[in-house]
């Protein structure tokens, strides 16, 4: 990780400890005065953000930081940093955080040039063929190792009232550079680390059995998982183990650009968690992602097989794999019951009735029914 190296993979990547600072000659390059900077509001206060902000003012530049965001963030977040932008007059958008952040930005990106109402974009409904006017320039910067987001071309934004998630999505939503620096990602704290670095194995390992074919995907979620069955238990307890931190941002990355293929059953089973107990994506992914596993495994051993390699299990199968998410949660620090992050038995109907209206299970291997959906919740209470 000494030296900064660039790849192609599905749009311009520089990677490398130190890649952050070529930022501001970038937006220079670009023609670009005034960028907005959308972060979350927790990492709006961090010195590597102020840092980034210095170095871009002191290259010439005039940012403007928006951060005004929920944890699972909403369509009020992005009309307010809509109007953020114009405000300020800004030229170009900077997406910096993890999926939060990053969703926002991107979902800014899409309404500055396109005006009606947000949700007329969902993809779930047709809504890209609205996408027809320019975006403003946009690049990211990931901070954290879990959702990939940085190399994504849609964003999940939820509606303010009822929560229902939906998905802005287009070709053009996706960041022109990504300067992937995982230096930015030292000193996080072991609980944050860990929560995404599991979202990060859960996008591999499910694009890797969706149901849908593309061989491509299944070799880059396959290197994924080996990349980081090999370093997130470092990354969590050697915070600022620079070879372990790299791998879990290329294996985050690696996970979005593999679940192009498809998610699946553990998706449906963390997404309405975040919706009606605003429980973190990642922790709600950790949690399920065993009993997930569990429900696919009849009928796709050999795939199971592939994934124990790949974590490790030399010789593997299925059922030890399962065990060994189990225990890596537990070695992680994090819980194998959802009674442990506050879900209840009188929960289970709500998040079951979201579940199956969930967007991610259409591609999971087999088929689930609400009833699979309320017996997984069971089951891992």
């Amino acid at each position: 990780m000494s030296n900064i190296v660039q790849f192609n993979f599905p749009t311009v990547i520089r990677f490398g400890i130190g890649a952050i600072k070529e930022l501001p000659q970038h937006l220079k390059d670009q023609g670009k005065k005034r960028p907005l900077l959308v972060t979350d509001p927790i990492v709006a206060t961090l010195p590597f953000f102020l840092e980034i902000v210095e170095d871009l003012k002191n290259a010439g530049l005039a940012p403007t930081v928006y951060a005004e965001m929920h944890k699972n963030p909403v369509k009020s977040d992005v009309m307010k940093g809509k109007a953020a932008f114009a405000g300020a007059e800004c030229d170009s958008i900077v997406g910096i955080g993890g999926g939060v952040g990053l969703d926002v930005a991107r979902s800014i990106a899409l309404a500055i040039n396109h005006h009606r109402d947000l949700f007329d974009y969902d993809d779930l409904i047709g809504g890209d063929k609205y996408v027809t006017e320019e975006v403003p320039y946009f690049v990211t910067v990931p901070t954290t190792s879990g959702t990939g987001s940085e190399v994504g071309r849609s964003a999940i934004i939820a509606d303010d009232v009822t929560h229902q998630k939906k998905i802005l999505f287009s070709p053009k939503l996706l960041a022109g550079v990504v300067f992937a620096d995982p230096a930015l990602t030292f000193g996080l704290p072991s609980f944050v680390t860990a929560a995404t670095g599991m979202d990060a194995l859960t996008h591999n390992m499910e694009a890797y059995v969706a149901k849908n074919y593309h061989p491509m995907c299944d070799g880059i979620a396959l290197e994924g998982i080996k990349l980081i069955a090999k370093s997130i238990e470092k990354a969590t307890h050697e915070g600022n183990n620079a070879e372990a931190r790299a791998d879990m941002m290329l294996a985050s990355l690696m996970g979005a650009v593999a679940f192009q293929k498809g998610l699946g059953v553990v998706h449906s089973l963390a997404h309405p968690m975040s919706q009606l107990l605003d429980t973190h994506h990642g922790l709600a992914n950790a949690v399920n992602l065993p009993y997930g596993m569990e429900f696919n495994l009849g009928g796709f051993e050999s795939r199971f097989e592939d994934m124990a390699n790949a974590m490790g299990l030399k010789n593997g199968n299925g059922n030890q794999l399962i065990d060994e998410l189990f225990k890596l949660n537990e070695r992680l620090g994090l819980p194998t019951r959802l009674s442990a992050i506050d879900v209840k038995e009188e929960h289970l109907d709500s998040l079951a009735d979201l579940a199956i209206a969930d967007f991610c299970h259409p591609n999971n291997p087999k088929p689930v029914t609400r009833n699979d959906f309320f017996n997984l919740y069971k089951k891992a209470l």
